[in-house]
């Protein structure tokens, strides 16, 4: 079952089951899913809308976006902020699949250099591309970057 179909399927149930906070969370989901599928119809690449690895990644960003708010309404006092950013990014994750845990990521940079035959910093950007191309919203690239730059230094 495609991603699309998935979070349809999650916004009937949630509209059938009246709950509130997770179909806001769902419908925020359909909104950036249908903003990215018009920019790409902009570009003139997008005739059959974001594949599933472009929604990963847009699931992602959300998630990063709302760790971030979440960080920032703690720091300013405000709890019942973060806390519901913190409920969306439960009802966002459960799309995401399971993230890597610190040792999987270091064995997957590790392949990506060897498969990519990466010696030196300028291969960063090829590393970094297999990377995603295989792992996106599996892993966060805001701290793999740093890893792959001190192996390939």
């Amino acid at each position: 079952m495609d991603m699309r179909t998935r979070i349809s399927d999650a916004l009937k149930d949630a509209m059938k089951s009246k709950d509130a906070a997770r179909l806001s969370t769902l419908r925020l989901i359909n909104a950036a899913i249908k903003d990215k599928d018009i920019a790409l119809r902009g570009e003139g690449e997008g005739a059959n809308g974001v594949t599933d690895a472009e929604v990963l990644g847009i699931l992602g960003k959300m998630v990063k976006q709302r760790h971030e708010s979440a960080r920032a309404y703690e720091e300013g006092g405000r709890l019942d902020l973060a806390e519901r950013e913190l409920d969306e990014i439960r009802v966002i994750e459960d799309f995401l699949p399971k993230q890597l845990d610190d040792s999987e990521i270091e064995d997957a940079v590790d392949k990506a250099i060897r498969t990519t035959e990466a010696s030196s910093i300028r291969d960063m950007g090829r590393v970094m591309g297999a990377l995603k191309a295989q792992y996106t919203g599996r892993m966060d690239f805001g701290r793999v970057g740093p890893m792959v730059k001190e192996r390939l230094a």
